[in-house]
């Protein structure tokens, strides 16, 4: 354990230690449920540093698995700082995900640097609030104006930074990429030393997300937490300009993200939403815009390079696409739906290398679940893996088959099995989004490239979101002229 760990630890260890010696005391009523088989640990540490070891070393899945094949469905364990309850399948998974009193719990070290006012945090009226403005900017009348700019920030970012490279690293690339389309849909930000600066910054903000929450210094917590700052005045700024704009005429509520949220006001024409709620939820978008879909289109690279066939079959239905283009012609909201191939391989590949290993929720009060009980206060972990590779629920799991989900959507399998987007009222507000940047990148990447791996060893690790090895170098070579 390094020196900079160690004295966090120490630090954090006799009010978390009170925390869980409080806990650990309430004791089930007589007659009713008991507290779920397994143990808390150490206190403090409890299983964290575990499982963030078996994430870095790729072996998470098997980490949780051998919890519910020892313990069985239901386990007590020590996540965080938190005593926690980890629930396994289907019927957990909708347990947590529609229930009311399992509000979203994300680690301390998040709530820190991403805000307490995002839509991750807020509960009941103020969460319905935050998540109808951003439906607002993400509905699908807004999305068709966006089919147009993503199509030209992708064509000018494979032109500028994969043409004519005979190796490239696709991971940064692809960071770069969702971030500068969501830094123009959100912010109106084209290329700028602000716009470098605010991806530096956002990039340094991921560091500490899953880290002990001490603000020492040289920890990933206090380089998080600066970035964070940092990202903070640049966001509050733009806010303030498009404040501005929007007063003079020069911008309207559809010009990006910020000026929608600006222009939403309540029954009484007062703003909807406060400075700081705008800042909060916009640092939120930014990292959810930019690295799940980054994930999904760097693994899909990363699958393509080994499977000819799928890589052929996505060629041939936008080539098909393309035929009906003019030259230069923008992609439109109506080819979209034409690529249902090319989803179904992107689901698969979620189902594989969901980019969200797993998440929390904290209970608000005493609850029971399959005869246990889950006291109030206790987190509660859910993890993809446990039913996106269930034999009972996916034939042959470890395969890569695009064709369960040929029909557009997991309805094969129960639901709640698949959760790449989540479920429930909390599902993934972005998920047509990622699903528009991820489509139209495919689309001139099959068509323009060819590629293959430089690395025989092809693994990845989790810290916390999936990163394959040396970020993906691969050799390259161009088919047609962008």
């Amino acid at each position: 354990m390094d020196s900079s760990l160690l004295l966090a630890l120490v630090a954090v260890a006799l009010p978390v230690l009170l925390h869980l010696l409080k806990t650990m005391a309430k004791k089930p009523r007589p007659g009713t449920a008991k507290l779920p088989p397994g143990s808390l640990g150490l206190p403090v540490i409890g299983q964290s540093l575990s499982l963030l070891r078996a994430m870095r070393a790729n072996t998470a899945e098997r980490w949780v698995q051998d919890r519910v094949d020892r313990y069985g469905a239901v386990s007590k364990l020590s996540l965080f700082g938190a005593p926690t309850v980890l629930l396994a399948g289907p019927a957990a998974n909708k347990f947590v995900f529609f229930n009311s009193a399992l509000p979203s719990q994300q680690p301390r070290s998040a709530q820190r640097i991403l805000g307490d006012k995002t839509i991750l945090e807020l509960m009941g009226a103020d969460h319905r609030r935050i998540r109808g403005a951003l439906a607002e900017f993400l509905k699908p009348d807004m999305l068709r104006l966006y089919v147009g700019k993503i199509d030209g920030e992708v064509r000018r970012h494979l032109g500028e930074r994969w043409a004519g490279r005979r190796t490239v690293t696709v991971m940064p690339l692809m960071k770069r990429l969702t971030f500068d389309i969501i830094a123009l849909l959100l912010f109106g930000l084209g290329r700028s030393p602000l716009q470098d600066a605010l991806a530096d910054d956002l990039a340094r903000v991921m560091d500490g997300i899953w880290a002990v929450p001490v603000n020492l210094p040289f920890t990933a917590f206090r380089r998080s937490l600066k970035a964070s700052a940092r990202a903070r005045r640049i966001i509050a700024g733009i806010t303030r300009e498009t404040k501005a704009k929007l007063e003079r005429g020069e911008a309207a509520r559809s010009s990006d993200l910020i000026a929608c949220l600006l222009s939403l006001t309540d029954d009484t024409g007062a703003p909807l939403l406060s400075e700081d709620e705008i800042v909060d939820n916009s640092i939120v978008s930014l990292v959810a815009g930019q690295d799940t879909s980054s994930i999904l289109m760097t693994f899909m690279v990363r699958h393509l390079a080994g499977d000819p066939d799928t890589l052929a079959a996505m060629v041939r239905e936008h080539e098909e696409i393309a035929k009906s283009k003019g030259d230069g012609e923008a992609l439109s909201w109506d080819d979209l739906a034409k690529m249902k191939f090319t989803w179904s391989v992107a689901l698969e590949t979620l189902r594989l290398v969901p980019p969200v290993f797993g998440s929390f929720r904290r209970a608000t009060q005493d609850l029971e679940f399959d005869g246990h009980l889950i006291p109030k206060g206790w987190q509660v972990f859910w993890a993809a893996s446990l039913t996106h590779r269930d034999a009972a629920i996916f034939h042959e799991p470890d395969e890569f088959k695009p064709s369960r989900f040929e029909n557009q959507s997991a309805a094969a399998a129960p639901p709640c099995s698949f959760l790449a987007f989540g479920a429930g009222p909390r599902i993934c507000i972005g998920m047509e989004f990622a699903r528009i940047e991820t489509l139209v990148t495919m689309h001139y990447l099959v068509r323009w490239f060819r590629w293959k791996l430089c690395c025989k060893e092809d693994t990845f690790a989790r810290d916390p979101m999936p990163s394959p090895l040396h970020g993906l170098p691969i050799e390259l070579e161009q088919k047609a002229l962008p």
